[in-house]
């Protein structure tokens, strides 16, 4: 069971390092992927940027802990999705949904339990140890 999740999140890790990476080289093709458009320099400087950096620690992260069997730094991609999957569920509560609007919920939501399972299962430190 382990070496399958562990497996698993390394697979994810690929997949999220690949869309970070996209986000260098074709940042208004990705963006309107997701919704959001990179209007003028700012706009493609910002979806290059946030973007590519969110999702390209998000797969390092998971490749490292998956590779190492650190689950100390599976708790970094998964606060990243927690946070992520929060702020969609704000704006449902908030403005409603729309077209396309759970499909990236449930990405996050699958990537969040399956790093913290993994974290559960790999050696890591307490979370007291790590913030103390």
């Amino acid at each position: 069971m382990r070496t399958i999740l562990i497996g698993l999140i390394f697979v994810a890790g690929m997949f999220n390092l690949m869309l970070g990476v996209s986000f260098l080289y074709d940042p208004a093709g990705m963006g309107m992927s997701l919704g959001v458009s990179s209007v003028g320099q700012l706009g493609a400087a910002t979806v290059r940027g946030d973007f590519a950096a969110f999702f390209t620690v998000i797969g390092l992260c998971m490749l490292r802990g998956a590779w190492k069997r650190n689950g100390d730094v599976l708790l970094v991609p998964a606060a990243l999705f927690g946070i992520a999957f929060l702020g969609r569920v704000l704006t449902a509560a908030t403005t409603g949904t729309g077209p396309g609007f759970v499909q990236p919920m449930l990405f996050e939501a699958v990537q969040f339990s399956l790093l913290v399972l993994g974290w559960r299962m790999v050696p890591h430190h307490k979370v007291g140890e790590l913030t103390g």
